[in-house]
């Protein structure tokens, strides 16, 4: 059986993936505040938000596969 090659790491980092929905969840947070209320700009606000805690799964994630975890996923 062949051996698959590994994918390049700028296919499998998803750090600058979750940058880039932070980053326009809070353009759009900024925009909304001013011309919109309500819903909206609390929608807004948990894109933020999950963003940060989509940072800390890629952080706790490296953390582990950097300890040496079994579960780990390999980044």
């Amino acid at each position: 059986m062949r051996h698959t090659p590994d994918l390049p790491k700028r296919l499998t980092d998803l750090t600058p993936v979750v940058i880039v929905g932070t980053s326009a969840w809070l353009v759009a947070l900024v925009v909304l505040f001013f011309v919109a209320q309500g819903v909206w700009v609390w929608t807004a606000f948990a894109g933020i938000v999950l963003g940060f805690i989509g940072f800390g799964i890629i952080f706790w994630q490296r953390a582990a596969a950097r300890r040496g975890s079994k579960s780990a996923q390999r980044v």
